[in-house]
């Protein structure tokens, strides 16, 4: 049987004993990212340290469809250092939201939900008078590059996350 991940939507903040299933869906992305043929997340990172600090931080969010657990991304409100040195220009320079370790359960995968977290992850930044939102990826991420794109996030130029090089994009909110 199909699931309709449509159906039944929520988000809430992860709790610590949602941290291994949050843990299945980060391998889960892991190994696609592998089977693509990508670097990005093949070093160790996102570790289930960095999960568990999310969750301690309350930057963990979970996305839910029909009471199962179907995504994860953490909400980061204050900022992100790494995005302090961009070749190119952000689009602002204001306070901004970002998103990282965004990713979506195996029944999940490809029913746009990366799109539906995002905007989420819009009304969590304007919620708290945010009103820009800077995001990075690795530069093979199709996914997430065009969730981007069909979003209106504007490619900004290059920032390095991790010593990587990855893209890096802006939205601006208005409420």
């Amino acid at each position: 049987m199909q699931m309709n991940v449509h159906n039944n939507i929520i988000f809430r903040t992860a709790h610590e004993s949602d941290l291994s299933t949050i843990w299945e869906i980060i391998t889960f992305a892991k190994e696609v990212r592998r089977r693509e043929g990508s670097s990005q997340w093949q070093d160790g990172y996102p570790d289930i340290d960095t999960i568990r600090l999310d969750i301690v931080d309350r930057k963990g969010y979970l996305l839910l469809c029909n009471d199962e657990v179907c995504g994860y991304m953490a909400v980061v409100l204050d900022g992100e250092p790494a995005y302090d040195d961009i070749e190119g220009c952000w689009l602002s320079n204001r306070p901004y939201t970002t998103v990282h370790r965004m990713a979506v359960s195996s029944q999940a995968k490809g029913k746009g939900l990366g799109y539906t977290m995002l905007l989420k992850a819009e009304e969590i930044s304007l919620a708290n008078s945010i009103y820009s939102i800077r995001v990075d990826t690795n530069y093979d991420n199709t996914a997430m590059l065009h969730i981007f794109e069909k979003l209106g996030y504007v490619y900004c130029g290059e920032v390095y996350y991790r010593g990587n090089p990855r893209k890096a994009f802006e939205k601006l909110l208005f409420d």
